[in-house]
C-alpha cells in the first residue's frame, strides 16, 4: 500500500467511510458515470450470467446489482457499510438480499457464490489482501471475482481523494488509500486467485465532456477492472 498523503493536493476535510457514504449518498448516482467502472465491468466480456448467484461487495446505491441483474444474476446478495447506500440499494430493487456488513467479513455463505464484484471500494481498505481473501471463500470453485476500481496512476497523478460535495458545498474527502495493481495481484495470487482478465479506462472525450477541467489528464488512465477465477 502507497501512502496517499504524499500525493494528497486537495486536503479535504476527510471522514470514515461509513459517515462518508452516507452523507454522498443522495447524490453518488449523479456524480459517478458509468465509465468509471460499469463500462469496464462490461469490457472484461463476463458473458451471461443467467441462473448463477452474485455477491455484491460494496453494493452502494445498487448500480452493481443492476448491472448483474441485467446480465442475467438470479440472486443476488449485497452489503456495505454505509445505511444511506443500503437504503438506496433496497429501493432499487436489484438484490434478494441486503446487509450493512464490512466487505472483509461479510457475513455471506461460503463457497457459494458463481460470481463475487467489488466496484470503486478497494481504495478505502488500508490493505486489498482481506477482500481478495473474502472474495475467495465466498466463490465457489471454478467461480470469479469482478473488481473495479480508482486508478492507481490517477489518484497519484491528481492528487485527488475519492470526494462528494456535501449538502452546505464543502467538499469532504474518504479515507483513501492507493494500490499499486501489483498490490492486487500479490493479494490476489496469495488467495488462490488467477487472472483471467483485465481493461483499463481512460479519460476520453466522454469524460471531458463531464469535466472539462480534465482536459490536462486527457489519455491517463483514471480506472481500472480486472477479472479472477478460482481453479476447479
Amino acid at each position: 500500500m502507497t501512502d496517499f498523503a504524499a500525493f494528497d493536493t486537495r486536503h479535504y476535510r476527510t471522514v470514515d467511510v461509513a459517515t462518508g457514504y452516507d452523507g454522498w449518498s443522495a447524490t453518488y448516482d449523479g456524480s459517478v458515470p458509468d465509465a468509471m467502472d460499469l463500462d469496464l465491468l462490461d469490457r472484461l466480456n463476463p458473458g451471461n450470467l443467467h441462473r448463477t448467484r452474485a455477491a455484491d461487495l460494496g453494493c452502494g446505491t445498487g448500480r452493481t446489482g443492476t448491472w448483474l441483474r441485467s446480465r442475467g444474476a438470479a440472486r443476488i446478495d449485497g452489503v456495505d457499510l454505509s445505511t444511506g447506500m443500503l437504503d438506496l440499494a433496497r429501493s432499487r430493487g436489484a438484490h434478494d438480499t441486503l446487509a450493512r456488513a464490512d466487505v472483509r467479513e461479510s457475513g455471506l455463505q461460503t463457497g457459494a457464490y458463481d460470481t463475487v464484484v467489488a466496484s470503486l471500494i478497494d481504495e478505502h481498505l488500508p490493505d486489498t489482501a482481506p477482500l481478495y481473501a473474502e472474495a475467495a471463500r465466498l466463490a465457489r470453485p471454478g467461480g470469479r471475482f469482478l473488481l473495479a476500481a480508482y486508478h492507481p496512476h490517477f489518484a497519484m497523478v491528481s492528487g485527488m481523494p475519492t470526494h462528494y460535495t456535501d449538502a452546505s458545498g464543502e467538499d469532504v474527502a474518504i479515507t483513501t488509500h492507493v494500490h499499486l495493481i501489483s498490490d492486487h495481484v500479490r493479494a490476489a495470487l496469495a488467495a488462490g486467485w488467477q487472472l483471467s482478465g483485465m481493461v483499463e479506462g481512460t479519460v476520453d472525450d466522454t469524460w471531458i465532456a463531464a469535466k472539462p477541467k480534465w482536459e490536462r489528464f486527457r489519455g491517463h488512465p483514471v480506472s481500472l477492472a480486472l477479472s479472477w477465477h478460482l481453479p476447479v
